[in-house]
């Protein structure tokens, strides 16, 4: 398929993947001092295709939240033209699915074929993919037909230079846009020297743009040694790693700044962005390296938040009004979301400001299993819910339709299952039918399952078949539901 971006990966300074490094703030700070493109950290396949996508209107950003609420991967627009997606993954279809996720907030994909690390190796993925070619050509061969964004790889150097340049020419046939090339085989570590003149070998076989990776320790000490690494390389463009983890202002023409400065820039991209304080904490750590032993190195280690890392470098009152700033922000947006769902409120919709606490209840005795019950006594076909969730803040709020009528909340709820007990709630109190709370005095539920255990023991006993007819069971058992919640 035709590439219809503008990213090029010829002549470029580019930052590297790095894992708890190249998050947003890291790169957004890395593209201020002067790098080109931004690679974010290599993130799995398989995490990523349990995520959804969320439009968080409260940072402006993309999110891909996993089931547990944690955001996995968070861009925005200011880098969706310079930021490549690399994921670790050894399945052509799931890399092609995760590619199809992500395809339209990046600028291009990129499969890691070079990580060393047991726990990428054992699930066949990073380095290990260097021993398998016909893997690697279905991935990338499926990425390129099946996206519209360029797609790379990176790769380590195998034991000869004979064989990573046939591996290096095999997988340009697939159709790539450009290979990063880490100079080091898989075993060998950062202390040891990079092998430039294997990576010049490779650059001088191909065609397409080779980006040179692994020049912090022997070459990159200053923004004039990325061009004498890319001159001995002969490659296309030049990686930075570690040298860009340490200090990133790497990038900048006119020197490094006050690394001091450099923190406090990239703590106002982590406010900016609600970045999790314990990655916050690590990178700051990176960048502070011999100092960590200071004073200032000691409270950073000791830090518990966001609010206590701002406060050891100082920025204690930027942190308040940062907060404050956003705290309106989403106030704001609450009540424009609650005027437009009044607008469009269906006014046949009976509403109540309720919440399920589970400890105003027997033990596995909910409201839903009391609605259920009451259906099937008065014949009515058995409660269909019907859940949102909220983009802003991720919030669920349900519907439930019983007997024609609809029922909910107006109070929003932190899961699909507390939104549908509410739900449930709302329509008990309207219909003036118990809802089995434990003020409610003797709970015939709890009885009827007693009843029911006590049977079969007596079945049991008997020497009866202890399996109860499918018709006999007892019908106030909870029904589950797989539907999908719809975006709202």
């Amino acid at each position: 398929m035709t590439v219809n971006t503008p990213l090029c990966f010829r002549g470029k300074k580019i930052l590297a993947p790095m894992v708890r490094v190249g998050t947003l703030p890291m790169r957004l700070l890395a593209l201020d001092y002067g790098a080109d493109i931004v690679y974010c950290e290599e993130l799995i396949d398989i995490k990523m295709l349990q995520c959804k996508r969320v439009i968080n209107e409260v940072l402006e950003t993309v999110d891909f939240v996993a089931p547990n609420e944690r955001i996995v991967f968070r861009t925005c627009e200011r880098e969706r033209e310079r930021v490549v997606f690399q994921m670790g993954s050894a399945d052509a279809e799931r890399a092609l699915a995760v590619a199809k996720l992500v395809e339209s907030d990046v600028a291009g994909i990129d499969i890691n074929m070079g990580c060393p690390k047991e726990y990428s190796t054992k699930a066949s993925m990073g380095a290990a993919l260097l021993s398998d070619p016909d893997k690697i050509e279905s991935i990338l061969t499926t990425l390129v037909k099946g996206i519209c964004k360029p797609v790379t790889c990176k790769i380590r150097i195998l034991p000869s230079v004979e064989d990573t340049v046939n591996l290096v020419k095999r997988i340009e046939k697939t159709g790539i846009a450009a290979i990063a090339v880490h100079g080091r085989k898989k075993e060998e570590r950062p202390q040891h020297p990079v092998h430039c003149d294997v990576i010049k070998a490779i650059s001088e076989a191909v065609s397409i743009p080779v980006i040179a990776n692994g020049g912090s320790h022997d070459f990159i000490k200053e923004y004039a040694d990325i061009e004498t690494f890319q001159q001995a390389t002969a490659a296309s463009s030049v990686m930075i790693a570690r040298a860009a983890m340490w200090n990133p202002s790497i990038f900048r023409k006119e020197g490094f700044c006050p690394l001091k400065d450099v923190m406090q820039d990239y703590i106002k991209y982590v406010l900016r962005y609600d970045n999790h304080y314990t990655n916050t904490k690590y990178c700051l750590c990176q960048m502070l390296r011999e100092q960590l032993e200071t004073t200032q190195g000691k409270k950073l280690h000791a830090a518990q938040s966001t609010q206590e890392i701002c406060e050891v470098f100082e920025m204690g009152d930027f942190y308040e009004e940062t907060t404050a700033i956003f705290e309106t922000k989403k106030t704001s947006l609450e009540t424009k979301m609650q005027d437009e769902d009044d607008q469009m409120e269906d006014p046949d919709v009976i509403k109540m400001a309720v919440r399920f606490d589970k400890r105003e209840y027997p033990p596995q005795i909910t409201p839903k299993m009391y609605l259920l019950e009451w259906c099937r006594k008065e014949k009515h076909p058995q409660p269909v819910y019907e859940t949102v969730q909220r983009p802003l803040d991720r919030l669920f709020c349900s519907v439930v339709t019983v007997a024609e009528r609809k029922y909910r909340s107006t109070l929003w709820d932190k899961s699909k299952k507390l939104a549908e007990q509410a739900a449930a709630i709302v329509c008990l109190r309207a219909l003036g039918v118990p809802e089995g709370k434990l003020c409610e005095g003797e709970n015939h539920l709890i009885n009827k399952r007693k009843r029911g255990d006590q049977e079969r023991l007596i079945s049991r006993d008997h020497g009866e078949d202890p399996a109860e007819p499918s018709h006999k069971k007892a019908n106030f058992i909870e029904e589950t539901s797989d539907m999908n919640v719809p975006k709202m």
